[in-house]
Order: structure tokens, then sequence, then C-alpha cells
């Protein structure tokens, strides 16, 4: 999973998996779902994601991951 922020759009991508979207839907005002050609959720868009989300805190909790990467 991948969190991409885009300071130039005030958006957030987050990629749930590396599988191509092939279709979108709008469920609220900004925020988009992706999914692949099987119907699975792939990603989320969020426009103007500063005024519906602090972006200042990020908390990871019990990820059963054994790698972790930080890039600023």
């Amino acid at each position: 999973m991948r969190l991409n922020y885009y300071v130039d759009t005030d958006s957030l991508y987050i990629d749930l998996s590396a599988r191509p979207s092939v279709e979108s839907r709008e469920v609220s005002e900004g925020v988009v779902l992706d999914y692949d050609v099987d119907g699975r959720l792939v990603g989320i868009d969020i426009d103007n994601a500063t005024s519906k989300l602090d972006l200042g805190e990020l908390v990871l909790s019990k990820l059963p991951v054994s790698v972790q990467k930080l890039t600023a």
C-alpha cells in the first residue's frame, strides 16, 4: 500500500494494489474509489485532502509487515 500526496492539487491517492484501475466511482464529493477489472478496490483518491483529513499525523498499528519504508 502506498500513500501519495500531491501538493499542487491537494490530493491524496491511496494505492491499495498494483493492479490497474478500470472503473471509478465517486462516493462523496471529492472522494473517488477505483476498482480493477474484477471489481476489487485498488485505490482511493481524495481531492482537497487538507480540508478533509489531518495529514499531519499518520499512525500505523499492528500491521503484519516485515519491512517499513518512510520517505519525505
